[in-house]
């Protein structure tokens, strides 16, 4: 049977454009600084510093990503980052699915108060020195599994799964499943795990991010360089190439200098910002659904 075409009314017609128009300034908005960044990392420096580059490239050069690839620490960051990224999502997930599971079981004895320590963690911390002190008593300091155990679970995303899990595993399954001989593990794990394929792609999508971005916890826990994270690596490549007023440089030779350095800027931001952009539309259609997972429940 052919669908028959809705015929709008004019009232329809107009709100249709006016919403068209708006999302079409919103996307340009977003997007124009993130296209700008492209083309200017390898524009003229200088002609981008004059403000001079606009939907187009000029002066085509790759200096900045040439004096950028010159550090040899850079891809030694840059495979640390995808060991910390890849072993810490695969203990994110497992930590945090798990956990959520089993809070999701009303059953639990303690349940209310487990979760309530865990919401407690949400806002109130030790602060930065006793965690310090804390990853040194228990041995962490300038290991790899500082970068991911502190880490490993997050508390939201914890109350989220649960939340989901909750909403979308009826009690009468896992009944369903008992009479066939399943126990909890095996019904996590044939069962819970299939189908909550959209939250887990989620939740790769929020811990990997997190983890290719985080620099901090390696300013703190980590003073060996060969197990710095790339975002520290590019870090001191930009301050290595910042100069001050107190530099004992003529003003020309320092202006050239610091275009030089934005120029850089603009090719670390795209160098560490590439595998994020590539991941991102293989998992987009799971992130639009799981804006709104936990938000209602069935």
């Amino acid at each position: 049977m052919d669908k028959k075409k809705i015929k709008l009314s004019k009232n329809d017609r107009i709100f249709h454009s006016v919403n068209t128009t708006i999302l079409v300034v919103f996307f340009l908005i977003v997007a124009y600084p993130l296209y700008f960044v492209v083309i200017a990392s390898f524009s003229d420096p200088t002609l981008v510093y004059q403000g001079k580059i606009g939907l187009l490239p000029k002066g085509i050069t790759f200096l900045g990503y040439e004096r950028t690839f010159s550090n040899e620490n850079l891809f030694i960051g840059y495979k640390n980052t995808i060991l910390y990224t890849v072993i810490g999502t695969i203990l994110n997930i497992f930590m945090t699915m798990t956990a959520a599971y089993a809070l999701s079981v009303r059953e639990l004895y303690g349940r209310r108060v487990i979760l309530f320590l865990i919401t407690f963690t949400m806002y109130f911390g030790g602060g930065i020195i006793p965690k310090y002190f804390l990853m040194r008593d228990i041995h962490l300091i300038n290991s790899f599994w500082v970068m991911v155990i502190p880490c490993a679970v997050n508390a939201y995303n914890l109350m989220i799964a649960r939340s989901f899990l909750e909403s979308n595993i009826p009690k009468e399954l896992y009944e369903a499943a008992q009479i066939d001989g399943c126990g909890r593990l095996g019904f996590f794990r044939k069962v819970v795990m299939p189908l909550s394929s959209t939250l887990v792609a989620i939740l790769v999508l929020f811990y990997g991010v997190g983890h290719w971005n985080s620099y901090f916890d390696a300013l703190m826990y980590i003073t060996e360089r060969e197990k710095f994270p790339l975002q520290v690596i590019l870090r001191e490549i930009l301050l290595s190439n910042q100069f001050s007023p107190d530099d004992m440089v003529d003003p020309e030779t320092q202006s050239v200098m610091q275009q030089l350095a934005n120029s850089m800027r603009y090719a670390i931001i795209i160098f560490s910002s590439l595998p994020v952009l590539i991941l991102y539309p293989f998992l987009q259609k799971y992130f639009v659904k799981g804006m709104m997972i936990g938000s209602v429940k069935g």
